[in-house]
């Protein structure tokens, strides 16, 4: 029996999946509807989900997440804050499949709600469970640095890490940077499941890249990726997509 396992091995919908309307959001995302129907398989180490807004890729991660106990928000499994609860029905739905063996610890960073987590964490006991001393006050720090400063101080133990977008905040050097932490995180034991619009992050070598559209979820390589082949005649020539679109 294999005991080095990855904190989830696969997900798949439990009778509660009653609950989900078909012809009713989140059915009517197909990638949901996959998942739904046929489970996810995770692979050790990195599984990136890319695809256009609205294909289910943020919606997946963060059931995914509320399924391992993170908080939708964003935080580990201490964090309890909530600005407006958005999150589906999915995260109650989905069962996990968890590794033989594999840490408990988990994170989930989100984009689009950190300022509230570091609200969060200004007002509350840290959610660590030894916290440093010299974490830093998150909302005296640039969007950037803030996360950079998650990165540091929360992904640094084996464990699952759910990630939403998290280039939304970083520049292309620290993106790379987000890289290079993301393979200490897997060389150390971890998981991560991240969605993400960045051609650079999901060119981490070793990873495992989901493309999420129309036709549901299907594995794919990254020079195959329609983002890329996009980023790609955009950059030897802007004009080609600019003039279609401005006057």
């Amino acid at each position: 029996m294999d005991f080095d396992q990855p904190p989830v091995v696969r997900v798949e919908a439990g009778p509660e999946r009653e609950q989900l309307v078909p012809g009713e959001w989140p059915m009517t995302i197909p990638a949901v509807a996959q998942v739904i129907e046929q489970g996810l398989e995770l692979s050790d180490g990195v599984t990136f989900l890319v695809g256009e807004n609205g294909s289910g890729k943020s919606t997946i991660v963060e059931a995914v997440a509320m399924a391992y106990g993170l908080n939708p928000e964003g935080g580990s499994r201490n964090s309890r804050h909530s600005t407006r609860a958005s999150e589906s029905l999915l995260g109650s739905v989905l069962h996990l499949q968890r590794g033989l063996g594999s840490a408990r610890w988990g994170f989930f960073l989100r984009a689009e709600t950190m300022h509230g987590w570091y609200t969060y964490m200004e007002e509350n006991s840290r959610d660590l469970p030894t916290p440093p001393r010299d974490e830093p006050r998150f909302h005296e720090l640039s969007h950037g640095e803030s996360f950079l400063a998650v990165l540091r101080q929360r992904f640094d133990s084996p464990g699952f890490y759910c990630l939403d977008e998290p280039e939304a905040a970083l520049s292309f050097m620290s993106t790379m940077g987000l890289i290079a932490t993301l393979d200490e995180v897997v060389r150390d034991g971890g998981q991560v499941l991240c969605a993400t619009h960045s051609p650079v992050l999901a060119a981490m070598p070793g990873a495992t890249i989901l493309e999420v559209g129309d036709w549901g979820l299907r594995e794919t390589t990254w020079e195959d990726l329609e983002l890329v082949r996009h980023w790609r005649s955009y950059l030897d020539d802007p004009r080609r997509y600019l003039r279609h679109i401005l006057d």
